[in-house]
């Protein structure tokens, strides 16, 4: 089975294409054809592509929006392959989208209908900057792809569907929650989801038996406390603004400041939303760069962007200390995202004074290791801690797969029977 798996973010779109053995689970049965970015979509896009075991194909060209972009992932593919898209039994067999919000009605990967995408459609209120893509992708998927290939959603909440309800509701009046679907959500869920599998199979941990504590921090951040296999606190919620400090997003921050802020700036609640979400965090903090590679060569001259980089660290500090304590102690940290698997110093920085309970770096270990997987806690160490390069595309292919395959045995069943299994 071909699994053709789209990404899709404001201006870009990732993708993956695998073969898929629905007969053989975990990393054996996924084997990866080829992969690829499109960058800068709405202009003259730099598309880098690969085919497994091939050289890296890089190109600029104008690609005006995501259908364009789809189109061209297509004949890129169709090129290096032509079996691939119409070769009957090798083809494309389904396609695989991430979706960041489902809301509440979605907590699990779903066959995309009218019906789902006009969920999608309707949970854009509270995830105004990335279901919008999401929903690009798939409209663009269709318009090239057709009917005849099936589609699946799968969600970045979903991982924390998970969540006890005393870490996803919120201290205001109970009936809102319930009215308008208010509650801790969380997002990057499916890189959550290949860095626990990941996990498991480099310690050869049984899932059941986890205890860990991952950090995703890239643009966006965000931090897991996982128990047992599954989620029960994360740092994001209702929407992917609160918790650590990101490159634009400010995080956790007293809602008070929101209308202070309308009040004395004279601003709307859009205008503040957006500034919290745009120009806040390491951008609004160091008035430099979102870029921590910037700020950490800048901090040393600029005390503003040494702030920046301080305060970054520190917010993920503590919730690393509040995770801890939440598990009961953890058995392994992991570090993910652009910065978690190249940024050596905010590694350091986060573990730096946690020795008490048990974490302790190998400055040489963790010096060498980026972009990289591996583990760069020393040997006395009772926290061991690893940098694990996430890979959501290769999670989306595989429930995609099992999403497809779960609804033909579905369908196959007696009509009394399928309401069982729906």
């Amino acid at each position: 089975m071909n699994i053709l798996v789209i990404n899709c973010g404001s201006s870009s779109l990732k993708f993956l294409i695998a073969s898929i053995d629905p007969e053989t689970t975990g990393e054996d049965g996924v084997m990866c054809l080829a992969r690829g970015i499109i960058e800068r979509i709405g202009g003259v896009a730099l598309h880098t592509f690969q085919r497994e075991g091939k050289p890296v194909f890089r190109h600029a060209g104008y690609i005006a929006d995501h259908e364009a972009a789809v189109r061209r992932v297509i004949e890129w593919v169709d090129s290096a392959n032509p079996t691939l898209v119409h070769g009957g039994m090798s083809g494309i067999s389904a396609v695989g989208h991430r979706v960041v919000h489902g809301g509440e009605r979605f907590t699990r990967p779903t066959i995309i209908d009218e019906s789902v995408t006009f969920s999608i459609d309707s949970l854009e209120y509270i995830a105004p900057l990335h279901n919008p893509p999401s929903l690009a992708g798939i409209h663009a998927a269709r318009a090239v792809l057709h009917s005849s290939v099936p589609m699946v959603a799968v969600f970045d909440t979903a991982f924390h569907a998970t969540l006890p309800e005393r870490a996803s509701r919120y201290a205001i009046p109970y009936e809102l929650s319930l009215r308008h679907g208010i509650r801790r959500y969380g997002f990057h869920g499916i890189s959550y989801q290949y860095l626990l599998s990941r996990y498991c199979t480099l310690t050869e941990t049984p899932l059941e038996k986890t205890a860990l504590i991952a950090f995703h921090l890239g643009n966006g951040c965000s931090a897991v406390a996982v128990k047992g296999g599954v989620s029960i606190d994360t740092s994001m919620g209702f929407t992917p603004l609160e918790g650590l400090v990101m490159g634009t997003r400010s995080g956790d921050i007293d809602p008070a400041i929101f209308s202070f802020l309308a009040r004395e700036e004279g601003l709307s609640a859009e205008e503040v939303e957006e500034m919290l979400n745009k120009r806040s965090g390491l951008q609004g903090l160091s008035g430099q760069s979102r870029d921590m590679r910037d700020l950490l060569e800048r901090e040393r001259y600029d005390p503003r962007v040494h702030l920046a980089v301080e305060i970054f660290c520190y917010r993920a500090k503590k919730y690393l200390g509040a995770y801890l304590a939440v598990l009961g102690g953890a058995e392994a940290i992991i570090f993910s995202g652009g910065i978690g698997e190249n940024s050596p110093e905010v590694r350091a920085r986060i573990c730096e004074g946690m020795e008490w309970c048990g974490v302790l770096i190998d400055p040489l270990r963790n010096k060498e290791l980026i972009g990289q997987e591996g583990e760069i806690s020393s040997e006395n160490s009772r926290v061991r801690v690893f940098v694990i390069p996430t890979d959501e595309e290769l999670i989306i292919a595989r429930e995609t797969a099992a999403c497809i395959m779960q609804a033909a045995v579905v369908s196959s069943l007696p009509s009394t029977a399928r309401s069982v299994h729906q």
